[in-house]
């Protein structure tokens, strides 16, 4: 608990640990990402122009969902809790890349194809919950920012390969991605003990102890937060079946 004591989060992007009291007036009105986001927005409006009422809903839900991860007082809770942090990753990986895709051109497609889609979201993910590597993003705000920006960027591509992409190999890959995301939650839940420096005197104040919150961490990782590739992965698969039996019945 020393070390957590003495961990310094005075270049924190979301700022200082929040305790329980204050949480709710901790919001984020940082006025770079405040004129970031209206930017968004107003480029998001102009070339949505004239598109379908889905693609415009998908922008808008996902401009809503980062409002709320950047915005709201769950910046700050970040700041405190492993688990919060692994649910803003979540969010943004799993709810935010897939509705910006949903939201891009029906023609557009993953460059380069599956694999090259799969390996940066994998390597994200696994470098950034390496516990000196996450311990840095409360650092500085530009690693913060340089692991949110790789963590939907990576996403975003991820996602355009498994939507638009073949059905059964997307099928296949969603499956991998899946798979490896229960992985890293088992790890965080089965370990012996907290890994997370930043955390280690900040979760009492919620009613947890840092291996508890860890272990909840790992739970949102290995449930919650897979249940989108889960259903993308059983969606494209039976795609890919009725494709074959419509083959099949043709001939």
């Amino acid at each position: 608990m020393v070390a957590g004591a003495a961990f310094s989060y005075s270049m924190s992007y979301c700022g200082s640990p929040p305790v329980l009291d204050t949480l709710w007036a901790r919001w984020n009105l940082d006025p770079v990402l405040i004129a970031m986001l209206v930017g968004c927005a107003l480029l998001g409006m102009a070339l949505l122009r004239g598109a379908d009422d889905k693609r415009q809903i998908a922008f808008a839900l996902a401009w809503l969902v980062a409002v709320v991860l950047f915005v709201s007082p769950l910046c700050a809770l970040t700041v405190a809790l492993f688990s919060a942090r692994i649910a803003h990753h979540g969010l943004l990986m799993m709810v935010v890349a897939p509705l910006l895709v949903l939201a891009m051109p029906r023609g557009w497609r993953a460059p380069l194809g599956l694999l090259p889609a799969l390996v940066p979201s994998s390597i994200m993910l696994w470098l950034w919950h390496v516990p000196d590597f996450y311990a840095a993003t409360f650092q500085h705000p530009a690693i913060y920012w340089a692991m949110q920006v790789s963590l939907l960027g990576s996403a975003c591509w991820l996602w355009l390969a498994l939507l638009r992409g073949p059905a059964l190999l997307s099928g296949g890959a969603a499956l991998v991605s899946s798979i490896q995301m229960g992985l890293l939650g088992a790890l965080l839940v089965f370990a012996s003990q907290p890994l997370y420096l930043p955390h280690l005197a900040t979760t009492s104040t919620f009613g947890l102890t840092p291996l508890e919150d860890q272990q909840l961490a790992g739970l949102i990782l290995w449930v919650p937060a897979n249940v989108p590739l889960l259903m993308l992965a059983l969606w494209r698969l039976l795609e890919s079946l009725g494709g074959r039996a419509g083959v099949t019945h043709a001939r």
